[in-house]
């Protein structure tokens, strides 16, 4: 067999005179590689490490500064001020060094702590530097004096050359805002959502926490955000992802779709868990398990799983290697082993099954070195059986494609995993990502940089084939084993069956809006984001007739440690657009202005979000303190279990400029999407695409019966040309009525 060949590494012989021992000197060259490659990586990771350690400076400098100091030594010019001559008297081991190394080693001292003490200085104004947030309240197209005169500065302390984690220690704290103003902000933002009498009892609850618990709850709070370089971040991940007992699947998981850069920079942190990471189940809990350096990713095909290194000979393994290792896969015609072919979905179940079964049926043997190669490769991948993608020629052919990529057959994707890759037979691909360790904007980042790179860097043959040559003596992909008992197969069959109902509950429908998109809304003199979230809420009042609690996700990562906060879109402005909007005797004069101060307060409410002034992370936060102090707080209560009816979420889009999608409209990215989060709710994503489309990806639950994912994409495409229609009494720009498609 090729696969038993290529693994033995040497061979010997019991002969009469002894044993004759031959080592293949292939496999020992590879050996030597590797362990060459391991060393090269842990150098590099060092040399980045002190890079980034001592940022904005740089290793040179310090050799600057030493041969400065070493100079003063032969001039009669003291830049220590005596310093180095104080030191040099102080030296512990003066007594075994002449006066000229005492005084040599001094100045190197010296100009180290310099050196050092110039670091802090330098990161500690960039951090004063970034905690200025005034530049993102300033009017679109005009700048301020002082915002020039901060960018100015910004520029000069960020130093050059800047690694993925430079300015980590740099960015500002999360900052705690004051009860008052955070409670103020969410009695305003339910108002228009309740009537008088309601009001005044919400009104009554959140008095009454403020005169007798926030204080208390609020220092805590304090504290812990002085303690720890996010206040809000890890008791995110624990309690609103790890801690929950449901299916992640569909719940959780989000996905992107085959095909910002800012003013300052942005944390990294959530990079560090791309890949070699996995939630693991618990029974009470999840937890996040990362591994610093894994050299395969596992591979599912057709019920049956394969490990496959990505390096040979201390490298990666070429495009060219990878794609016949992935054809020799293929070209398996193996059958799966018993209980095999659903295994994965036991990570799209309940997780206590999960985890007692991962405890009772995977903790030794063979199932137990699978299950580590599963949850130790750097990624997972799913080679499909069926072609998806969008065809023009297809009705509702991107719902078929969302629905693959959220759920798939319920078995064919490692929902625990960082992130599933998931390649179909007619080349469209797609991500299916778990949401604990990074939000979309991340995931979103590398696979703009994995397409472009692919398309434009790499490139095929005329045949179709990866460029480069193929080593043919690669070993075989290797087929994982299991021993899987008739009790876990059981609970396996369970645990697909609830996925099952999960996945055929889900309504979904995807529209492509080419009528006018961002260029046109700008020449509006509005953000495209808000008139968007405009259209949203007309929509959901023209299909629900009731508004409700509306959830959109912005980023805090402006901030050290920062993941997302809520900006919440139902406003009292919005309320007031939308009544006028449906008032025929509403002039269009009357219904502009109003859409205006609507779209004004949205950028208000989406800029404090931003800069760490949001509603519910600080109220989440002091629940949980609540809890762990054994606090029982009524208005925090009431607080978090308000339903999220409509949830939104743009996915970023050209976070590298590395395609102009101007010149490439076919390598567009369709974006991504996510499950309902309300039983009786709707789930839109939304990505603003170029200058002339946005793209909708709307989900909703069939169970529910006053829900349908097709009626309400119709609404948000005719609410946002009836906004776009209103710009006309000013003599704006008029859309080019492409007519709306469906994907």
């Amino acid at each position: 067999m090729a696969e038993a060949h290529q693994a033995v590494g040497f061979e010997f012989t019991v002969r009469p005179d002894g044993v004759d021992v031959r080592l293949c000197r292939e496999v020992v060259k590879n050996i030597y590689l590797s362990g060459v490659t391991a060393w090269k990586k842990r150098a590099i990771k060092f040399k980045n490490g002190v890079l980034a350690g001592v940022y904005p400076a740089s290793p040179s400098s310090w050799l600057i500064a030493v041969i400065a100091m070493m100079s003063s030594l032969y001039s009669h010019i003291d830049p220590s001020l005596g310093m180095i001559e104080v030191i040099k008297e102080t030296f512990p081991l003066k007594s075994y060094m002449t006066v000229q190394t005492r005084a040599v080693f001094s100045a190197i001292l010296f100009a180290t702590g310099l050196w050092l003490f110039l670091i802090v200085l330098l990161r500690y104004t960039l951090k004063v530097l970034l905690s200025y947030h005034g530049w993102i309240f300033e009017s679109h197209g005009k700048m301020s004096t002082s915002t020039k005169a901060w960018l100015s500065l910004v520029k000069m302390f960020s130093g050059r050359r800047p690694l993925l984690y430079s300015f980590q220690a740099s960015l500002p704290r999360l900052p705690v805002p004051s009860v008052e103003d955070t409670v103020q902000r969410y009695l305003e933002s339910v108002r228009p959502l309740l009537d008088d009498d309601k009001y005044k009892e919400k009104e009554t609850l959140a008095n009454e926490f403020m005169d007798s618990q926030a204080a208390q709850l609020q220092r805590y709070l304090l504290l812990k955000s002085w303690w720890s370089t996010n206040y809000v971040s890890d008791w995110w991940e624990e309690y609103i992802y790890l801690r929950g007992r449901s299916p992640i699947m569909v719940n959780s998981n989000f996905y992107v779709m085959l095909r910002a850069l800012g003013t300052v920079p942005m944390c990294s942190t959530q990079m560090e868990r791309m890949f070699n990471t996995t939630r693991l189940p618990g029974i009470e809990t999840d937890v996040v398990q990362h591994l610093n350096d894994r050299k395969h990713l596992v591979v599912y095909h057709r019920g049956r799983f394969f490990m496959l290194w990505l390096y040979t000979g201390g490298r990666h393994l070429l495009p060219s290697e990878l794609e016949m290792q992935f054809q020799r896969i293929l070209s398996d015609t193996s059958k799966h082993q018993p209980g095999e072919l659903k295994l994965a979905s036991l990570t799209a179940g309940n997780r206590v099954p999960w985890a007692r079964a991962r405890q009772q049926f995977f903790g030794n043997g063979v199932n137990k070195v699978s299950l580590d190669a599963v949850e130790s490769a750097a990624f997972f991948l799913a080679l499909d059986d069926e072609p998806q993608g969008y065809d023009p020629s297809k009705e509702r052919s991107l719902d078929s494609y969302a629905k693959s990529l959220l759920h798939g057959k319920c078995y064919d994707r490692w929902f625990d995993k960082s992130f599933t890759l998931i390649s179909y037979p007619n080349g469209k691909m797609g991500v299916n990502t778990e949401h604990s360790w990074a939000d979309a904007p991340i995931i979103g980042h590398m696979w703009e940089y994995v397409l472009a790179t692919d398309c434009f860097h790499l490139g095929y043959t005329e045949e179709g084939h990866c460029k480069g040559d193929v080593n043919k003596g690669l070993p075989f992909p290797t087929r994982l084993k299991w021993d899987l008992s008739k009790e876990c197969q059981d609970v396996t069959e369970a645990s697909y069956l609830l996925a099952k109902q999960i996945a055929d509950d889900v309504d979904f429908y995807g529209c492509l809006f080419n009528d006018f998109g961002k260029g046109l809304i700008k020449k509006c003199r509005t953000s495209p984001d808000a008139f968007i979230q405009m259209a949203l809420q007309l929509a959901q009042f023209r299909d629900q007739k009731v508004f409700c609690l509306t959830y959109e996700s912005s980023m805090t990562r402006m901030f050290r440690d920062g993941r997302t906060e809520t900006v919440r879109s139902c406003t009292a402005e919005a309320v007031a657009f939308v009544r006028a909007m449906e008032d025929p005797t509403a002039t269009k004069a009357v219904r502009l202005g109003l859409f205006k101060k609507a779209a004004e307060k949205h950028q208000h409410m989406y800029r404090l979000a931003m800069t760490g002034a949001g509603i519910d992370r600080h109220l989440f936060c002091l629940y949980i303190v609540s809890k762990y102090y054994g606090v029982n707080s009524p208005f925090l209560k009431q607080v978090l279990s308000e339903p999220w009816k409509l949830s939104t979420s743009q996915t970023p889009q050209q976070q590298l400029n590395l395609v102009d999608i101007n010149k490439f409209p076919k390598y567009v990215s369709a974006g991504g999407g996510f499950g309902p989060v309300a039983d009786d709710g709707y789930g839109v994503s939304y990505i603003i695409v170029g200058e002339n489309l946005v793209t909708f990806h709307i989900s909703c639950k069939f169970s529910c019966p006053h829900t349908d994912s097709y009626r309400f994409g119709r609404h948000i495409q005719n609410a946002m040309l009836d906004i776009q229609a209103l710009f006309s009494t000013e003599n704006g720009p008029k859309p080019v009525q492409n007519g709306s498609t469906h994907m």
